[in-house]
């Protein structure tokens, strides 16, 4: 039984025989009962705001491209903030960090008094 339907009674539907089975072959695969299909279908139609008639195919197409242009409007975004703030802004730092090296001053190196040389003595 269907949880949470017990109590319920059952109402017949006429639809085809050729129907009947194709829907009772689909209810088999989902392992659910024939009421708990067709109220799961339901559901998604509503859920999705698509119409069985409507084919997948376009409105997905439409929904990945409206996804692929979106991305592409992200990526433009990041590529001018990289190029009108980040750059900048690490190039102001460098030079500022530049032009706070202390500079190199040579250094002084103390000179050592010229040896003399040793003179000859003549004895």
């Amino acid at each position: 039984m269907d949880r949470g339907y017990e109590k319920e009674g059952f109402e017949t539907l006429k639809i085809k025989v050729s129907v009947a089975k194709k829907f009772r072959r689909y209810s088999r695969g989902l392992s659910k009962s024939q009421s708990m299909t067709l109220r799961i279908m339901i559901e998604f139609f509503e859920d999705n705001g698509i119409s069985p008639d409507e084919a997948m195919g376009p409105h997905m197409q439409t929904l990945e491209s409206l996804i692929k242009k979106r991305i592409n409007g992200v990526i433009a975004i990041m590529k001018d903030i990289e190029k009108n703030q980040t750059k900048p802004t690490v190039a102001m730092m460098q030079s500022l960090f530049q032009e706070a090296e202390p500079k190199k001053k040579p250094l002084l190196l103390v000179k050592e008094a010229k040896k003399k040389k040793p003179s000859l003595l003549k004895k």
